[in-house]
């Protein structure tokens, strides 16, 4: 089983959108695919379709895992937010023990379990990037974004030295590009420079289907398959398995 956080600790970058859709194009490979929405929000949840109940708060009241997850019609499964889970951060805060995802999932049986974290460096988001093997960093082309990135590059690195996690950043995602933008293409060409072998290759483009999807509880990818969002979306998930083909 593969934990994946997608992580970034500013709001607005595409971040939910990349979980979704990102997990409904694993799971269309028959690969058995869990989205775990660990924000209070729980905008992954309604774009999943599911009920915003049931949380990982639930496993410190003694429910097991396996108890609280939800199916999509986007093909993975939901373990679903809601606002219990900023008790679930107030219970992780005062936990001298770290990794309480990690211990949750470990008997589920799914090849990926991908974390849709809060757009905050919060307990939740510790946890889960202590309990995940890898990372995905999705990243607005503006120079803001930029500044954030490093932050969390350096916490991943900080975590790992400590001996917290064996957690890796598998990339970095260029979300809502729009390529007529000057702005886009030399944040872009940054990237390229400061972070050559992080960058993934594919383009996820400003996309009105991508947008309109969560309204039905379905993916972009499903809701409109043929629109360049969704293919975008299908191209990066083939270009991540390829990745961690590689990754030991």
């Amino acid at each position: 089983m593969k934990i994946i956080s997608i992580s970034n600790q500013k709001g607005g970058v595409g971040k939910t959108t990349t979980a979704v859709n990102l997990a409904q194009a694993i799971a269309a490979t028959n690969r058995k695919t869990l989205l775990v929405d660990l924000d209070p929000q729980g905008n992954a949840s309604t774009a999943s379709g599911a009920k915003k109940n049931n949380s990982l708060f639930e496993t410190t009241l003694g429910k097991h895992v396996s108890e609280l997850i939800q199916t999509s019609s986007n093909q993975y499964d939901v373990l679903a937010g809601g606002e219990d889970l900023v008790a679930l951060e107030v219970a992780l805060r005062n936990n001298p023990t770290k990794g309480h995802i990690a211990k949750s999932l470990k008997e589920l049986d799914y090849d990926f379990v991908f974390i849709d974290t809060p757009p905050s460096l919060s307990s939740l988001t510790l946890d889960a990037l202590i309990s995940s093997d890898g990372t995905l960093i999705p990243l607005q082309c503006e120079y803001y974004s930029l500044e954030g990135i490093t932050s969390l590059v350096n916490t991943i690195n900080e975590l790992t030295n400590s001996g917290l996690t064996n957690n890796k950043i598998f990339g970095i995602i260029r979300t809502m590009v729009d390529k007529r933008n000057n702005l886009t293409k030399d944040v872009s060409d940054d990237l390229e420079k400061h972070f050559p072998e992080l960058l993934f290759n594919t383009l996820i483009p400003r996309n009105v289907k991508l947008a309109e999807a969560p309204s039905f509880g379905l993916a972009g990818t499903n809701y409109m398959p043929e629109s360049f969002g969704a293919k975008a979306y299908l191209a990066l998930a083939g270009e991540l398995l390829r990745r961690l083909e590689n990754v030991r």
